[in-house]
């Protein structure tokens, strides 16, 4: 990895929690750079993702303001592989790019990159650490089942689509388990911060030595 920060990739399943730990690393100054925020950008109006996408798949793919369908792209891709691997083929270079450029031109001690697959796309290879937020499945899916509105059949396919948890766990070097009370989380954040402190002050000596 040709960075010289030092990079945290947080991730997690489904209404893990990811977002509300991001948060709490973010009160103590720290960057995020997030891989959905991301994901959006390279797809927006004027953008070079959405241009291609539109020449691809047709016009039919816009709302009235020009903006993206997603419902539209996703049912597009959603039963057809090929499709599927043409759309990951163009966003995700980009998006890898993005999250690239925003790193070099993060300020802080370290950097917390949050994506969602983190493993399943291989960009763990761009972190120094990864740290897993872990909940049980059946907290995700009562969880996504009350946030999203959705059924319990839905997040079951979505929670069949990732990585297990077993699998997740068994690649995490840092795990938050964000099952208890609030407080808890965040001294387990505090714990992290200052763990990650200390990493990125000696990346930072190797580097210079």
């Amino acid at each position: 990895m040709s960075l010289n920060k030092y990079v945290v990739g947080l991730t997690g399943g489904i209404a893990s929690g990811k977002t509300t730990v991001a948060n709490l690393f973010a009160e103590y100054g720290i960057d995020l750079v997030d891989a959905d925020v991301i994901a959006r950008e390279v797809v927006s109006i004027g953008s070079d993702g959405l241009k291609a996408i539109v020449q691809h798949f047709g016009q039919s793919l816009l709302l009235t303001d020009g903006s993206l369908d997603r419902a539209a792209l996703r049912a597009q891709v959603f039963d057809n592989p090929q499709q599927r691997l043409w759309l990951n083929n163009l966003l995700h270079p980009m998006i890898r790019q993005k999250m690239l450029n925003q790193v070099q031109a993060s300020v802080s001690a370290y950097v917390i990159m949050v994506v969602p697959l983190l493993f399943e796309n291989h960009l763990d290879s761009l972190v120094n650490t990864t740290l897993v937020v872990d909940i049980a499945p059946e907290l995700q899916i009562s969880r996504t089942m009350q946030r999203d509105g959705v059924s319990k059949q839905q997040v079951e396919h979505i929670l069949a689509s990732q990585m297990t948890r077993e699998q997740r766990l068994a690649k995490a070097d840092n795990i938050i388990d964000n099952q208890g009370e609030y407080e808890l989380l965040r001294s387990q954040v505090l714990r992290l911060h200052q763990q990650y402190l200390q990493q990125a002050a000696d990346l930072e000596t190797n580097v210079n030595d």
